[in-house]
């Protein structure tokens, strides 16, 4: 689901404001946050969530221990970077297929390109994950004995797909104690408009032109056209 479509915009994000908006309680609030989340992840990868829901469990409980048993917790924490480098094998993996292709077309060689499909967002939620973890090794913030909040916390849906890393300490205590209030909510509402601005009317024309520049054939393009597309999607990704 991308938060310039139709269904986040007039569907998906009402409900969930809604929701938060005449729920009572932190609890119900967050539960509700967690289930949109998890459903904001189903809606393009229905398989893959169980995969998200898997790494976050694993990470709750190496923090757990590493908080338990102080004294192994380096052997621990380095079980858990083994477990992330595995994970991340195949995730390194995808990249092949890009060098293969390059090689194929400078050396006119045949090498069979992997096309590898990997689950959406993945780098994110495990990097973030790992970050939870890692915290926990060298002090910065207590294991959280809550698994729901942990969930939450790298399933949040603003930034489960595209990020950025936010480390777990800078949102504990919007996850345990938050208000609503209609300043809020309207300076909210302005900064969510003028991101969807850059995107829909600078970043998505942006991306339109370096894609079709980049589809072109290698030897049709100048100096100035390949420019012209490298700073295209420079421009895509910064807005």
């Amino acid at each position: 689901m991308v938060f310039s479509s139709l269904v986040f915009l007039c569907i998906f994000l009402p409900i969930v404001f809604l929701g938060h908006t005449i729920l009572p309680g932190i609890r119900a609030k967050n539960a509700m946050l967690l289930l949109a989340s998890l459903v904001f992840y189903a809606y393009g990868e229905p398989v893959y969530v169980v995969l998200m829901i898997a790494s976050a469990l694993c990470n709750y409980l190496f923090a757990l221990w590493i908080e338990r048993f102080q004294d192994q917790k380096k052997w621990i924490v380095s079980v858990a970077v083994i477990l992330f480098l595995m994970i991340f094998r195949d995730h390194y993996i995808k990249y092949a297929g890009f060098l293969t292709e390059s090689v194929n077309t400078m050396f006119g060689t045949g090498f069979p390109v992997p096309d590898i499909r990997l689950p959406i967002g993945i780098s994110f939620f495990t990097f973030q994950a790992m970050s939870y973890v890692i915290d926990v090794y060298r002090g910065a913030n207590k294991a959280q004995k809550n698994f729901g909040k942990v969930l939450l916390y790298i399933s949040f849906f603003p930034q489960l797909i595209a990020g950025p890393i936010v480390k777990y300490h800078d949102v504990e205590q919007e996850i345990e104690h938050r208000t609503q209030s209609a300043d809020g909510v309207a300076r909210g509402i302005r900064r969510f408009i003028a991101g969807l601005s850059k995107k829909v009317l600078i970043s998505n024309v942006m991306g339109m032109t370096a894609d079709a520049l980049f589809g072109a054939a290698a030897g049709t393009l100048g100096a100035a056209t390949a420019w012209v597309g490298a700073l295209s999607y420079l421009f895509q990704i910064y807005f």
